[in-house]
């Protein structure tokens, strides 16, 4: 076949939009060849860093402000040139990085264009959206292999050095025996959950009371199932679905324990700002200590873009004590609760709201427990095995995963340095520092970002250049289906529902029945 550069799309220009354009440019052969962003700065931005170039300026088919746009002439463009027309480019792929809720709408409307697609996680807020999306990419009497292209959902954790070798030592080289019980810890961070979950884009639970459980932690959930519910990996993908083991039991608990009004410091007052707050220097969350002290004032503009959306470029035309005013007169924005609607309210993030009252309404303090039956089907028999992810604002590590792992002949423990385990039999303790991705890829889920964004470029090239069928190369780079994806989100609402009515869920009767229903 005739080699060609394959070219993608980036639909969301933000944080996530950036994390899997730069290793598709640094990385890969493959190149970011159009943008489209609602927020100017940010697609302007974006463009100038992965397309066009600083000297360089958009081409037709390039930059757009909406999704939409892009589609419609995306759509005119084929038209145009099914008619024999010369026409420019268009793309291979598409990455779509949007805010949760968009994601429905976006992945069922570009579906017809039959591209090969990476889908931000969540892959979308409810069961019901991602049978819609399942729908569209794969409509009733598609079989595998009629598979024309390759799809992949942001469960980074999946493409890490670290969890890689995790998941050899575990299933392949078995070094504890059989897994028997595993407690595994997200810490999301103090700081980041203030600013994420309590005044950010993701502080208020969906239409159906699902929250930071699915926004923050369904590649964790995803993370439990590829250790205990999939074979080890050398097993072929169609194989591994069949002798998947499921869980049979799953249950929750969690509530907001922190960030809530009657947790408020009295000498606060009446204050719901920070800038105005007579103990702002004194607060732990204080968004001016947070936003300025932490960051401005030592040059780090990591959150900042969601205060002032321009901020990187005032930073190489501004001085600082411009910015910081700036910086101080956003955070100042308030709103009274006696005459502001709720909607107005929820429609944007409140950066220097106090923690306290905030209008947040997720959990930050969550445990779900996970149960399988023994498999005897299986020979020889898996044993019946037991999760616990606890979700926990209150760290101080962020995102610094760690965990435990119970086995029949040993005990292991993991974090994001290094992999202990101790032998039973042996009595002996081996100690592995877990593999460090280059420098520029560490603040990427410890290189999962880059893991996933070359994995799915490789099955892509493995389809369009190399003759792969779709099916083999979807198993054989990305190692993970639609239907997982579907599968571990279902896991998450499963759980949610579960905390909210206070029961345990019968795994495989919820989702016959939900299946059934929606």
């Amino acid at each position: 076949m005739s080699s060609k550069q394959l070219k993608f799309i980036v639909i969301g220009a933000g944080q996530r939009g950036i994390c899997y354009a730069e290793p598709v440019v640094n990385a890969t052969s493959a190149k970011i060849h159009a943008v489209a962003e609602p927020i100017e700065f940010r697609r302007k931005y974006f463009g100038r860093e992965f397309i066009w170039g600083t000297e360089g300026s958009p081409q037709e088919g390039q930059e757009f402000s909406d999704w939409k746009d892009w589609l419609a002439w995306e759509t005119d463009r084929r038209r145009r040139q099914a008619d024999g027309k010369v026409v420019p480019d268009g793309v291979d792929g598409a990455f779509v990085c949007t805010l949760d809720e968009s994601h429905v709408e976006i992945m069922c409307a570009i579906a017809p264009l039959n591209l090969h697609i990476l889908c931000e996680k969540p892959l979308a807020t409810s069961l019901a959206d991602c049978l819609s999306i399942y729908r569209a990419l794969q409509p009733p009497g598609c079989t595998p292999e009629q598979q024309t292209k390759v799809f992949s959902i942001g469960h980074v954790l999946r493409y890490s050095p670290h969890n890689l070798q995790l998941r050899k030592l575990l299933l392949t080289d078995r070094v504890i025996g059989d897994i028997l019980s595993i407690e595994h810890v997200e810490p999301v961070g103090w700081t980041h959950f203030a600013h994420s979950y309590t005044r950010g884009n993701w502080r208020r639970e969906t239409k159906n009371g699902d929250g930071s459980l699915l926004t923050k932690c369904s590649h964790d959930m995803d993370l439990l199932l590829w250790l205990l519910s999939y074979p080890p990996p050398d097993v072929p993908l169609d194989h591994a679905t069949a002798q998947m083991h499921l869980p049979r039991l799953i249950s929750s608990m969690g509530s907001r324990s922190q960030f809530r009004r009657s947790r408020k410091p009295a000498a606060a007052g009446t204050a719901t700002n920070c800038v105005s707050c007579p103990i702002e220097r004194e607060c732990q969350y204080s968004a001016v200590r947070i936003y300025d002290d932490d960051r401005l004032a030592k040059g780090d503009t990591h959150w900042l873009e969601h205060i002032v959306h321009d901020i990187e470029d005032l930073v190489k035309v501004t001085d600082t004590e411009t910015i910081r005013t700036t910086l101080r007169k956003k955070l100042s924005e308030d709103y009274d609760r006696s005459t502001a609607t709720d909607d107005e309210i929820a429609s944007r993030s409140w950066y220097g709201r106090c923690v306290y009252e905030s209008d947040n309404t997720v959990c930050d303090d969550q445990v779900v427990t996970i149960s399988w039956d023994e498999d005897t089907e299986m020979v020889p028999p898996r044993p019946g095995k037991r999760a616990m992810l606890h979700m926990i604002a209150n760290t101080e590590k962020e995102c610094r995963r760690r965990g435990v792992v119970y086995g029949s002949m040993g005990e292991l423990s993991y974090d994001s340095d290094r992999i202990t385990y101790f032998n039973f039999l042996t009595q002996k303790t081996t100690v592995i520092d877990a593999p460090k991705p280059p420098v520029q890829e560490r603040n990427s889920h410890s290189g999962g970002d880059y893991g996933l964004a070359i994995a799915f470029i490789n099955a892509v090239e493995a389809v369009e250049n190399q003759g792969m069928h779709a099916r083999e190369a979807q198993g054989r780079y990305i190692g993970c289906t639609l239907d997982d994806a579907i599968r571990g989100h279902a896991m998450v609402f499963a759980a949610e529902e579960a905390r909210r009515e206070e029961k345990v869920v019968k795994w495989q009767d919820w989702w016959t029945e939900k299946t059934r229903v929606i």
